[in-house]
């Protein structure tokens, strides 16, 4: 029989591995040198970098499951519980509405939505299902909201345009977007749409009811580490598969979130999951752990302030060959590009902001100082 520990430490390097890599792909030296897999896809297909909040989202699903498994048999204490999951939902989308902000805090053009907005929003939701509602009832809720997200985008025409479509501007989501939002609210970069958009946050949402079935299924008793770590490898590849066979009819696209994309990232991270569950929780394999721990138990507090660095260094301005540049600037210009090729100083950066921060959360992680949102 299995024995549970109230946290994994397979999900805390998961989940420390996956904001490291955020941090990666979101800080180059140069936006325009970058290694092919650390860009988006262009629209439909899938990089690594794509897989990267999909992951994060599948994570909080699972962490939801250890979190209210044993407090929801309780039904005297929901109303607390969907209480306390309101609160960190409001948290972290206004932590995500205060970086849309800072440091112009623009309120004519801020962007309403954006990466933890959507985790917010998920969070909140996810939780509630998970309190209220039974494992059964969540896989069909699942399945109901990747079909409906289906529907609407390849069968509902498109107001203005006539037809249904999945274009980047002529989309239902964007038009909704434009609708309510409007574009000056808004992915700053297109501002006709957004990737974090109202109506993909739904399946979305997909993405964290398949996280908190992994983790309903880890946490079983009657099962065995072997029967758990094989049935999460199949289910998990049997997902991917039927996303990419999905995806011939309804592209896999992240900036659409379609539900081809829920199954194709959902399933390779439940693999991911189920490995490193059998090397570090079941084989005991945690020699290189600690760093992804220490990333991992801080993950919302280093992606919120790696951000708020990044602005406040392009408001600090320096003189370069006679011209003001921002700080970031300054020493990418200074201390990497002199000595690499353009690609390669630009990953350089990258990495040493990732380890810049690694040096502030190994004290913290090993004082265990965590900052709770």
């Amino acid at each position: 029989m299995t024995t549970l520990k109230p946290r994994l430490l397979s999900l805390d390097v998961f989940r420390g591995a996956t904001v490291a890599a955020m941090i990666l792909v979101n800080n180059p030296g140069s936006w325009g040198h970058i290694y092919p897999p650390l860009e988006h896809a262009e629209w439909n297909g899938c990089t690594p970098t794509d897989l990267i909040f999909p992951f994060f989202l599948y994570i909080v699903g699972v962490a939801i499951a250890f979190a209210f498994d044993s407090k929801k048999e309780d039904q005297a204490q929901h109303s607390k519980l969907i209480l306390r999951a309101f609160k960190r939902g409001l948290i972290l989308f206004f932590l995500g509405f205060f970086l849309a902000l800072f440091p112009a805090f623009d309120f004519s053009t801020v962007r309403i939505f954006g990466v933890l907005q959507r985790i917010g929003i998920v969070f909140f939701i996810c939780a509630v299902l998970f309190i209220k509602t039974s494992t059964k009832t969540q896989l069909r809720t699942l399945l109901f909201v990747l079909i409906l997200y289906w529907v609407l985008m390849t069968l509902v025409p498109v107001p203005g345009v006539g037809y249904p479509n999945l274009d980047k501007e002529t989309n239902l989501a964007a038009w909704l977007d434009r609708l309510i939002i409007t574009e000056q609210h808004t992915w700053k970069a297109a501002r006709t749409w957004d990737p974090e958009g109202i109506l993909s946050t739904l399946p979305a949402i997909g993405t964290g009811i398949l996280g908190m079935l992994a983790g309903t299924w880890l946490r079983r008793k009657d099962k065995t580490e072997s029967e758990k770590i094989a049935w999460m490898f199949s289910l998990g590849f049997i997902s991917a598969l039927l996303g990419q066979i999905w995806g011939l009819a309804f592209p896999i696209n992240k900036s659409l979130w379609t539900s081809s994309y829920v199954l194709y990232a959902g399933g390779l991270a439940t693999m991911m999951l189920a490995l490193l569950y059998w090397m570090i929780d079941v084989q005991g394999y945690k020699r290189y752990t600690k760093p992804f721990v220490a990333y991992g138990v801080n993950a919302i507090t280093v992606f919120f302030m790696s951000a708020i660095i990044v602005k406040v260094m392009s408001r600090i301005k320096i003189d370069l060959d006679g011209e003001q540049v921002g700080l970031q600037t300054w020493l990418y210009k200074s201390f990497f590009t002199p000595y690499l090729s353009d690609l390669n100083a630009s990953l350089a950066w990258a990495v040493t902001f990732v380890l810049f921060w690694l040096l502030i959360l190994w004290p913290m992680y090993k004082k265990n100082i965590i900052i709770k949102v």
